[in-house]
């Protein structure tokens, strides 16, 4: 899942990405609202952390154009006022919950797990397999059968992807999108070295050959197991 923090607090946007990121979320940060508008409009979010303070472009009117042109994506506003008439007008704008600053950030994790839910793009299952090759999302632990696998973070993202869409076929493009942020500069070249990289340690796990499969001219997916 994707989620864009619109923050100008460079050191809460930097602490709220980080955050982000060690649960699993694919996060970009833009620091006014003008460019999170722009990011907006290139890519398809499941959900904004937004503050209410911004320049360029305020929470507010970012909110707004996001509803005035019917994106649908869940909003949880962040302010540092705690007035019930901020609160009214965040939420006519069209945010979906309010937080106040300073947060504790287990509370501001359950709303956004909250709204994610209540939106439909909860996360996946914990616990996923596919045959003999099983991921738990709650401890990033993968094994095949009984012998584990030790992978970096971006290699267990691109596994469960993959694993979650099984014989859906991913393209690199799609797949940078999903996993990497704006900042990182992705090339498809990275992709091909991280499936490469992940293909060699399931080998050496005793997985079938090519249990990721490279359909040519359009990307990867699962192979088929019986």
């Amino acid at each position: 899942m994707r989620i864009l923090v619109v923050e100008d607090d460079v050191q809460i946007a930097d602490l709220l990405a980080e955050a982000l990121a060690n649960r699993q979320y694919m996060v970009d940060t833009a620091h006014d609202g003008a460019v999170g508008w722009d990011w907006l409009q290139r890519l398809e979010y499941d959900l904004v952390v937004l503050d209410l303070t911004l320049p360029k472009l305020s929470g507010i009117e970012l909110c707004q154009k996001l509803r005035d042109y019917n994106i649908p994506t869940p909003v949880l506003m962040l302010t540092a006022r705690d007035t019930i008439s901020d609160k009214i007008v965040g939420l006519d704008a069209g945010a979906d919950a309010y937080i106040v600053k300073p947060f504790d950030l287990e509370e501001l994790m359950a709303q956004i797990r909250a709204l994610l839910r209540r939106s439909g793009s909860s996360a996946p299952s914990p616990k996923m397999c596919w045959g003999q090759l099983c991921l738990d999302s709650s401890t990033y632990d993968v094994r095949y059968g009984d012998r584990p696998l030790a992978l970096t973070p971006k290699e267990y993202a691109l596994l469960e992807l993959l694993v979650t869409n099984g014989r859906r076929v991913l393209s690199r493009p799609g797949i940078i999108e999903r996993l990497w942020s704006f900042d990182e500069s992705p090339t498809e070249e990275a992709v091909k070295t991280h499936i490469r990289t992940l293909r060699q340690k399931l080998r050496v796990a005793g997985t079938p050959d090519d249990l990721i499969e490279t359909v040519h001219g359009l990307g990867y997916r699962m192979k088929q197991v019986e």
